[in-house]
């Protein structure tokens, strides 16, 4: 059923793990947008997107559980769907740090909870329509991060999409058979990928390599 304006509603999955604020959430967007589904952990929040591809998802980015736990865990195991779901980040947080990790693992933008149901809502649209939205003051941190990391761009660039998944693994200190195990692929995949990425790096191992993250701040 279309909306007022004619649109059809945006499909939202809510991604929480407290109830009673997805329950709150929920009712407070308003008809330009239809949630499908909700998940409180990561591994539930994986499932309802692979099985509901809605075509945004409201992800906290300090949702409990799984291997590396948060946020970033659920865009990083959904990386194959980020050209059709957009996710837009939301938490009580406005740390540069936490905003910069989530946008860096492929969200398209980060409001806090302090946010109105009508200012998440459009939020919401202008991320279906593939803005980047922000809440005021944290899009600077983004800038700062981005704009100042040219030269690790340029490196990044030399990485597939694959690649860049078991990179950021490795640096965050997943060992292969851990990165095998989120990315679904076999531990053999993964040596092959550290490999490609170590010698597009110019790097001789993984404890360079998750040093040369750390120095950029890519996880």
């Amino acid at each position: 059923m279309s909306t007022e304006s004619g649109r059809e509603p945006v499909d939202v999955v809510i991604v929480d793990d407290h109830t009673i604020f997805r329950s709150g959430l929920k009712a407070d967007l308003d008809e330009r947008v239809r949630v499908v589904g909700e998940a409180g952990t990561v591994e539930g929040a994986v499932e309802a997107i692979e099985q509901l591809r809605p075509r945004v998802v409201l992800l906290d980015v300090h949702l409990p559980g799984g291997l590396g736990g948060g946020g970033r865990e659920v865009l990083t195991r959904c990386a194959p769907l980020l050209q059709t779901v957009r996710f837009l980040a939301l938490s009580v947080s406005d740390a540069a740090e936490d905003v910069v990790s989530v946008i860096r693992a492929g969200a398209r933008g980060y409001v806090t909870k302090t946010a109105s149901g009508r200012e998440i809502t459009d939020a919401v649209l202008r991320v279906a329509d593939g803005d980047a939205v922000f809440s005021p003051r944290l899009a600077g941190f983004v800038l700062d991060a981005f704009g100042t990391q040219s030269v690790a761009d340029d490196e990044l660039d030399k990485l597939s999409a694959r690649e860049l998944d078991v990179m950021r693994l490795i640096a965050r200190g997943y060992s292969y058979k851990e990165t095998a195990k989120e990315l679904f692929i076999s531990v053999k995949t993964v040596e092959t990928h550290v490999s490609a990425v170590l010698r597009k790096l110019q790097l001789t191992n993984r404890h360079e390599l998750s040093r040369w993250a750390a120095d950029r701040r890519i996880w």
